[in-house]
């Protein structure tokens, strides 16, 4: 008898890869050298400058930096120091990466400071590369836009916790600066105060990173325009850059670097909050919704009587909130929200009026309507009471996924530097890990492992 051919499901494939990480780790070079072509990651002005710098008689390709530094975020080496001794003693990994010889640390931090720019240049390749792949998996979530900032600690003595025991009795004046490099600020991170350089992640709502920025000078010279949020010279509430002032120009430097992608939500905390963010989201960007919780420290006037703190008509007779309708307009009329009586209900296609105490002699159900377009605030594209916001609200969550994933999973925070462009590039070589992870579940045919970079690559 013929002998049936047993079909592999996904699952068998992801099963059978786990497997045979654990038992036979060169299987995971074969798997990175079948999926993964570095020639059509990085792009050709990369290879241009690197060779341009070092001539044709080079020791080491570009491609053996790209692949040792991808290999040391998936195995979570946070000191360079550990993947050049895993290099040293297996012939496998150097194999893969393409060294003869492994070369010493200094070269790996020239190479991230030399070439910080061309690193970029590789995430946003993979940015674009990956966006289709995004839309397949879920089309809503990953046209969403969710903004966050984090903090990367940085390695100075001010971070230690003995360091303040060690200006006991030092006529110093403590200036709320790290001596080693003035531009890592304290500021309050991660739940503690700490020294650190701030980072605006933007992700879609599946939690896959679309855009890694450092506030640091070169960012500032970039942006003149920019108003510093610098309150006091108390370094406990000295922002530098807040929030809501770093959102207009990380979202246009963005839209420079893929001016082909639009995204119809945009989503933050309160810290966005504000009348001009609004206008910028929803007219100049083209947001349709902006979904961000208001701020009662905002200091913004009350809504008329007759609608409460969210913009939502009340009844008349006993203060109920109207129930949202949907969006009307259409050709040549201007878009509003409508809302309906609570005390409405749908028979077929119209509404019956069925309040005990109607305020309307018609048979319909009293209908109120707003604009959006005089109060971007309230009407954000979107009603606030609706359980659309809430749920698209609680998706936020995918960026402070990614940030953990950045900075814990793939090793950006505890590295033993302070530099800037050291820091940097460790920023976006995590992006880039995290999109290939992307790119290589999406060729094993399992999108959900794309989110998962230990799972994939165990």
């Amino acid at each position: 008898m013929r002998k049936k051919n047993k079909q592999m499901s996904l699952f068998d494939i992801y099963q059978s890869v786990e497997e045979r990480l654990e038992t036979d780790k060169p299987e995971l070079f074969r798997l990175l050298d079948k999926h993964l072509d570095w020639d059509e990651l990085i792009p050709y002005t990369f290879y241009i400058a690197f060779y341009r710098r070092f001539g044709r008689n080079r020791r080491y390709n570009l491609d053996s930096f790209m692949k040792a530094l991808f290999l040391q975020r998936i195995f979570h080496y946070v000191e360079d120091t550990q993947l050049l001794n895993t290099l040293r003693f297996s012939y496998e990994m150097r194999d893969y990466c393409g060294f003869d010889k492994v070369p010493d640390a200094a070269k790996l931090t020239r190479f991230k400071q030399d070439f910080c720019a061309h690193i970029r240049t590789v995430f946003e390749r993979l940015v674009e590369l990956t966006e289709p792949i995004c839309r397949e998996m879920d089309k809503t979530l990953a046209d969403m836009m969710v903004f966050d900032t984090t903090g990367i600690e940085s390695y100075v003595a001010e971070n230690n916790p003995k360091f303040p025991n060690t200006q006991v009795g030092k006529n110093v004046v403590y200036s709320g600066v790290a001596a080693s490099n003035p531009a890592v600020k304290h500021q309050y991170i991660n739940g503690h105060m700490c020294y650190a350089q701030r980072a605006v992640v933007v992700a879609n709502g599946l939690g896959i990173v679309r855009h890694l920025e450092l506030l640091d000078e070169d960012f500032k010279q970039a942006h003149p325009e920019m108003e510093i949020d610098k309150r006091t010279n108390y370094p406990e509430i000295d922002k530098e850059i807040g929030d809501s002032t770093a959102l207009n120009p990380v979202l246009l430097d963005f839209r420079a670097a893929h001016p082909d992608l639009r995204y119809g939500t945009f989503s933050g905390d309160a810290a966005f909050d504000s009348y001009d963010n609004y206008s910028f989201l929803l007219k100049d960007y083209g947001f349709t919704k902006a979904v961000i919780p208001l701020n009662p420290r905002g200091g913004l006037p009350a809504p008329d009587v007759g609608f409460n703190e969210n913009g939502t008509p009340l009844c008349p007779k006993d203060g109920h909130p109207f129930a949202f309708h949907g969006n009307c307009g259409g050709k040549g009329r201007t878009e509003r929200l409508k809302f309906v009586c609570p005390g409405a209900h749908r028979v077929g296609t119209t509404m019956v009026n069925r309040c005990e105490t109607p305020c309307t002699p018609s048979t319909f159900a009293r209908c109120v309507y707003v604009y959006p377009h005089k109060n971007f605030r309230l009407y954000p594209g979107i009603s606030r009471d609706s359980e659309e916001f809430a749920s698209i609200y609680i998706r936020r969550t995918a960026v402070e996924r990614s940030i953990n994933t950045l900075k814990d999973t793939l090793g950006v925070s505890g590295r033993k530097t302070s530099n800037v462009l050291t820091t940097k590039a460790d920023l976006f070589l995590a992006g880039i890990v995290q999109l290939l992870c992307v790119w290589l579940a999406d060729k094993l045919h399992d999108a959900k492992l794309a989110c998962r970079p230990r799972k994939l690559i165990a």
